[in-house]
């Protein structure tokens, strides 16, 4: 009979899964820093986002993120909804929406800031800021394109 445990210390040989794990891990310890700005990791990450980069269309913005553009409209209601953030036509193009930190929005995000550096700093403290920087550098490639060509490449040169 398998233990609990055991389950626990097999490690998977997917690498999607071991990412998934350890994505989920991280945003529980950043949700659990983050918490007296009352925003999870995913908001904060959009506000931040638009920040740079406002007013951004929610195309934009969702491939700035790596989102999928319904998602990220469904992720944006919330912060509407709290005030945090506006959305509106875009005048010179009425299929788009815009995005703009409120008042409110760019108020709580900079409360943000600094309980996110302390929490970037954490994470650099427990992983090491040089595997820290190794691990961003291979997250910056896994989200490029040309990883997914490779990775495409791959998966059509091995079907049947």
């Amino acid at each position: 009979m398998t233990q609990k445990s055991d389950l626990k210390s097999q490690p998977s040989r997917c690498s999607c899964t071991a990412l998934r794990k350890a994505s989920r891990r991280i945003s529980q310890l950043y949700d659990a820093a983050l918490a007296p700005s009352a925003l999870k990791t995913t908001q904060r990450a959009i506000l931040a986002e638009i920040r740079r980069s406002e007013p951004t269309a929610v195309g934009s913005l969702a491939e700035a993120l790596v989102m999928d553009p319904g998602a990220l409209a469904h992720t944006l209601k919330p912060l509407e909804r709290d005030g945090l953030v506006s959305i509106d036509v875009d005048r010179r193009d009425r299929r788009n929406r815009l995005v703009r930190l409120t008042p409110a929005g760019r108020s709580r995000l900079a409360e943000s800031d600094i309980l996110w550096e302390n929490a970037q700093r954490s994470f650099e403290v427990a992983f090491g800021r040089i595997k820290s920087e190794a691990l961003r550098g291979a997250m910056r490639f896994l989200i490029s394109g040309e990883f997914a060509r490779h990775f495409e490449k791959a998966i059509a040169s091995s079907e049947p």
